[in-house]
């Protein structure tokens, strides 16, 4: 792994595990009124700044798309495929969380999403971190440097399987890593198809955009639709006792 790839992934690793502290940093310099609103400013100004470090490091990768075979796709085609890769991003969410659900009796719902949006509805620009800032970052580090490295040494399905699963993992949800490791497996696809890291990139940052659009304008009627899952769940549990 180049040697600058790994200072990327630190700094990541630093971001992800900088909340408590940097809480407690605000806290003493008297920015924000609660924890809460303390953790959404630390959010915003420390993705902000792990995102430029992650973009100076990078700053002579133009051409890293050539350490794959062929290629990359031209901008036709890269633009094609991004907008498709949104499309089949979100079926295979779909198909994924169904299987959780009726397959192996997951709860559906995502407690990290629903936190994620009462942040945003108290604090809108956190938005900008979870629908733009996040998913690229993502993208940097789970395709273009993990995924990238074990795919140039190993296949893409063992490639893809250790990234998404490591990627489903940090997301502090295990009961869902069918749900985050198809999408990890959905943007490696799309990754090697073009050879443009753009592509998933835009995928993802679209699908992450439209899950809080939608959690957000549709919060009341999915708390509805869950409640009654939830009663039907209880039902059929009784039938079948």
């Amino acid at each position: 792994m180049k040697k600058h790839y790994w200072f990327i992934m630190i700094a990541y690793m630093i971001l992800q595990l900088s909340g408590y502290l940097g809480i407690k940093l605000f806290d003493l310099l008297n920015i924000g009124e609660t924890n809460v609103e303390r953790f959404a400013y630390w959010t915003i100004f420390s993705f902000a700044l792990t995102f430029l470090i992650i973009l100076f490091f990078l700053r002579n990768e133009r051409h890293e798309e050539n350490r794959f075979r062929g290629e990359p796709a031209s901008i036709g085609a890269s633009i094609g495929w991004a907008i498709i890769g949104f499309f089949l991003a979100i079926f295979v969410q779909g198909v994924a969380a169904n299987i959780e659900v009726n397959i192996f009796g997951v709860d559906p719902g995502s407690e990290n999403t629903q936190r994620i949006v009462s942040i945003i509805e108290l604090f809108p620009l956190v938005m900008v971190v979870t629908s733009i800032i996040g998913p690229i970052l993502e993208e940097i580090i789970f395709r273009k440097i993990l995924f990238g490295v074990l795919y140039t040494r190993t296949n893409f399905f063992i490639a893809a399987l250790i990234s998404s699963l490591i990627f489903s993992l940090l997301h502090g949800e295990p009961q869902h890593v069918l749900l985050y490791g198809s999408m990890g497996f959905t943007f490696a696809f799309l990754y090697v198809k073009t050879k443009r890291i753009l592509v998933p990139i835009f995928a993802h940052v679209s699908m992450n955009t439209m899950v809080v659009v939608f959690q957000i304008a549709f919060q009341e009627d999915i708390e509805r639709m869950m409640k009654q899952m939830e009663q039907m769940q209880v039902i059929i549990g009784g039938f079948l006792t």
